[in-house]
């Protein structure tokens, strides 16, 4: 396997994480703009403009201006020039996703990709499964999408794809790889509907008008429909990008449908925003939004920590001997560890104080989960965790 220099990594990861979260806010942005402007649209007043083929019309004041906005039914009559096309916001999204994800995860594996606790995968065995998932999640939905033409049932076959996949890879990569596999794989969907599906559609109707055919209204439909199957997607992707913040989600024992509850709140919400832009305020779906969450909140609380009777007895020397051995190695002003540069997260555990300050993180990915260290890579044993576990229940005293 390529080895990465530490430092070089973080510069790459730097770079392209910036890349990617700027091209994917672009990328939501106009996917968010285009359903809500297709939803404000109305018929048009003047019989002038029906009778050259506009559909649709809209008023929009922003930036200290008045715009109007034109959707034609299929297209002009003339093709206008210069026209904006909007693909490369999608495109450089997933390369640079791309790019990152081999960066943290097939470049350092078994930093971040495999943890022999979960499977026993190779590394290769790991990145051939990993990057064979994108093609046949995408190659699944795209014939779903040829064959199934009810939308309800569609989203139905499609949730089902995603539990599968999320439980799946939660029995095969490191629990934060699993998330990110998921997220992945329905980016990887939603930039393939651009690239092999809204865009071919786009120059059929081009190709049309150029060639004097009367253009074909199906290839409107199809990339319409895709177009509003990426905007459902965008909210259950950008958790899977961010979920690396939260370990007491992918940390947990049923971290895979933790995932696919989070997600189709993120798609019910976005239900609820197509639904209002079109003029209908389904205020049941934000109260049965957050009443899921709330939910979740209950289910994933961590159990109360035992009487600290017992717990009271373990002296901070040992807590701070485990720490040092066993999470010092790469949370350290100067990591012992080859794969860091800097401590992960800027999170050190070199003195008291800091190793006192951050005992409820410790609690959550070392404790009541096996998060950390990453593939317990210092070998941190069961009784370790069961007696940091002790102090934090007494208090976490250092005195």
């Amino acid at each position: 396997m390529l080895a990465v220099d530490p430092y070089a990594a973080d510069w790459l990861d730097l770079v392209f994480r910036w890349f990617h979260v700027t091209a994917a806010i672009v990328w939501i942005g106009t996917s968010f703009y285009f359903v809500a402007l297709d939803n404000h649209l109305t018929e048009p007043r003047d019989g002038r403009d029906r009778e050259r083929g506009v559909g649709g019309e809209t008023w929009e004041i922003h930036g200290g201006g008045f715009y109007r906005v034109e959707k034609y039914r299929v297209a002009p009559p003339r093709l206008p020039t210069p026209l904006h096309w909007f693909k490369w916001e999608a495109y450089w999204t997933w390369i640079s996703g791309f790019v990152l994800f081999v960066v943290l995860y097939y470049l350092q594996p078994h930093t971040y990709l495999l943890d022999p606790t979960v499977s026993s995968l190779s590394t290769w065995e790991a990145i051939t499964i990993s990057i064979g998932g994108l093609a046949l999640g995408w190659i699944v939905y795209d014939v779903l999408c040829r064959v199934v033409r009810n939308e309800a049932v569609l989203a139905l076959l499609v949730l089902g794809g995603v539990t599968a996949t999320a439980y799946g890879a939660s029995h095969l990569f490191a629990p934060r790889a699993a998330y990110l596999q998921v997220g992945a794989m329905l980016g990887t969907i939603m930039v393939a509907n651009v690239f092999f599906v809204i865009i071919p559609a786009h120059r059929e109707l081009i190709s049309a008008k150029e060639e004097g055919r009367e253009p074909d209204p199906a290839a409107n439909a199809r990339g319409k429909r895709r177009s509003v199957h990426n905007n459902y997607l965008t909210l259950p992707v950008l958790f899977a990008m961010l979920a690396d913040h939260f370990p007491f989600t992918y940390g947990h024992a049923h971290a895979w449908l933790i995932l696919v509850c989070l997600m189709v709140i993120g798609a019910w919400i976005r239900v609820y925003f197509n639904n209002r832009h079109a003029g209908r305020t389904l205020w049941w779906i934000p109260l049965t939004a957050a009443a899921a969450v709330a939910g979740l909140a209950v289910w994933l609380r961590p159990p109360s920590p035992p009487a600290a009777s017992a717990a009271a007895a373990v002296p901070f020397s040992q807590v701070f001997a485990i720490v040092q051995e066993r999470c010092a190695y790469c949370h350290s002003l100067h990591p012992r560890s080859s794969q860091f540069t800097t401590a992960p997260m800027g999170i050190l555990f070199d003195t008291t104080q800091q190793i006192a300050s951050q005992a409820q993180l410790i609690k959550t990915v070392a404790v009541d989960s096996t998060l950390m260290p990453f593939g317990n890579v210092t070998h941190m044993t069961p009784a370790e965790r069961r007696l940091l576990g002790d102090w934090i229940a007494a208090g976490a005293k250092t005195g």
